[in-house]
């Protein structure tokens, strides 16, 4: 397989890298990991947007031990919540790659974090997630509207969210490294 056509090829642990113009404010500049691609359809949570809603709003945790902001997953049913960790020992948690996990036992997780067990660089938190029927993302890609980079899914809890987009693509290199440099809105240069 080319090196083009592995930069399209999506799996659990997939990161997409939106266009630089993409007109949708859900997904503009934004990175998603994907946690879940079977013949039912693609599940990811979007990475760089944060809410204003912190876990202590939306979840009874001591928040003087563990509190954090929430991400917006993605557009589709956001009064629900979701996270990705690095904590293989969670009981029902689901690998999404080597090292990071998707979900599990919520009361578990609870204890844990009350008990300060948890720290902030091993989770994140997310309102809502974003989805796609099958074959729908792949059709997106094939369009250009996601780049995808199948080398970073183990960094991603510990980048910063504000320059995620721009990290990301000049770790990729070569074109998309030109991408990065972009501005939002090229009608103002």
């Amino acid at each position: 397989m080319r090196k083009e056509e592995m930069a399209k090829v999506i799996h659990n642990g997939s990161i997409l890298i939106s266009e630089p113009f993409l007109g949708d404010p859900n997904f503009e500049r934004s990175v998603l990991v994907i946690c879940q691609h079977d013949k039912d359809g693609t599940v990811g949570l979007v990475l760089n947007r944060i809410s204003n809603l912190h876990l202590s709003d939306v979840v009874e945790v001591n928040d003087e031990v563990f509190d954090m902001a929430l991400a917006v997953g993605g557009p589709m049913q956001p009064n629900t919540l979701h996270y990705i960790h690095r904590l293989s020992h969670l009981t029902d948690a689901q690998p999404i790659s080597e090292g990071l996990f998707w979900g599990g036992d919520f009361e578990e997780l609870t204890s844990w974090l009350n008990q300060g067990l948890v720290k902030q660089d091993e989770i994140r938190f997310f309102v809502g997630y974003s989805g796609w029927s099958p074959g729908q993302l792949e059709e997106e890609i094939e369009k250009n509207v996601w780049f995808v980079n199948n080398n970073a899914a183990n960094k991603l809890l510990t980048l910063n969210t504000d320059t995620l987009w721009r990290d990301i693509l000049k770790e990729m290199g070569g074109k998309y490294k030109m991408y990065a440099n972009y501005p939002a809105d090229p009608s103002l240069n």
